[in-house]
């Protein structure tokens, strides 16, 4: 399976949506509804009010619409690291590595504000590396502060990654105070139009207006099973930023920021399960976009060429034993 998906060929995209709908299956026989929580935006809430009905109708509603962004998502990913060349040769493993991450555990397969702001996170990653090397991205940069204030409005935490977006711009151009203002006017301008909305309908509250943030540590229910995943998103992520790191001289200059992107944008995931917390695990999959993309170098470059078939096929393993023979995905 590892040295089909090295190759990148029309063939391997079905072989991608295959390969995801069978190890996500359960998803489909116990569909899970979106629950409400703390850190959900009011543009998150207003999609549900919409969605419910037809969800009523058609109980895999849902499920399905969560598969397809994870599928799409999976893509989009691929073609990032395939255009900017992050590896040796094209291949299809970040968007495999992609779709085995988020079937380690349920709650990623769920239709949650996080998975939708991943999808607005993909277009500002490739619209922020597209600003690399251009005298004027200035349109671009707005852009970019837009789609994050637009994504406040799915999920509230997702504000933290307004600081992965300046550190970004001052990896990848001179420091401009017009530009850095650019994006945070950009970030503030979908709150402007939200402020006159609430205003007009006589709805005026500072508290509806400005978003709740909060700063906690997660509560999460400890078992084996969670050890487990753990366990299979942390080996693979060391062994790829080990390779990262062996061939990190012989990388152009572009292909070594991307990975700083990548890197930076891990880091900034791996802080909003503590913005807002909720004793639930759909948010920490805001950090397996840039994971499968350190999965997918280990898996290209593992000098051991038993180890990704091996790491590959115990996660198929365990996330089979898990549907079928553990808990469930209930």
């Amino acid at each position: 399976m590892i040295g089909l998906f090295k190759q990148k060929t029309p063939a391997n995209l079905m072989s991608l949506l295959i390969v995801g709908i069978l190890i996500k299956l359960p998803a489909f026989f116990n569909p899970h509804p979106p629950l409400l929580r703390e850190g959900d935006g009011v543009l998150y809430h207003r999609l549900l009010e919409i969605l419910q009905p037809a969800s009523a109708s058609f109980g895999a509603l849902f499920p399905l619409l969560a598969f397809v962004l994870l599928f799409v998502q999976a893509v989009t990913l691929t073609r990032f690291v395939n255009n900017h060349r992050m590896m040796a040769r094209p291949n299809y493993l970040p968007g495999l590595s992609y779709m085995v991450l988020t079937s380690l555990l349920p709650e990623w397969n769920y239709f949650s504000a996080p998975l939708l702001v991943n999808s607005v996170l993909l277009y500002v990653l490739t619209a922020l590396f597209n600003t690399y090397n251009r005298p004027q991205a200035r349109g671009t940069i707005f852009n970019i502060g837009l789609a994050l204030g637009i994504a406040s409005f799915l999920f509230v935490p997702s504000l933290v990654f307004g600081l992965w977006i300046l550190l970004a711009l001052a990896i990848l151009r001179p420091f401009r105070i017009d530009e850095w203002l650019l994006c945070l006017l950009g970030i503030t301008t979908p709150f402007y139009f939200y402020a006159v909305y609430i205003f007009l309908n006589d709805r005026w509250d500072w508290n509806t207006l400005l978003p709740h943030i909060s700063v906690a540590l997660p509560s999460l229910k400890q078992s084996a099973w969670l050890a487990g995943s753990i366990f299979l998103v942390m080996v693979p992520f060391m062994a790829g930023g080990y390779y990262i790191q062996e061939h990190l001289r012989r990388m152009l200059i572009h292909v070594r920021k991307a990975w700083s992107l990548l890197l930076l944008y891990l880091l900034v995931g791996m802080l909003i399960p503590f913005v807002n917390t909720s004793n639930t695990l759909e948010n920490w999959i805001m950090a397996l976009m840039p994971m499968a993309a350190f999965h997918g170098f280990a898996y290209f470059y593992a000098k051991w060429k038993a180890l990704p078939v091996i790491v590959f096929w115990l996660s198929v393993a365990f996330i089979l034993c898990y549907q079928y023979a553990g808990p469930g995905w209930i």
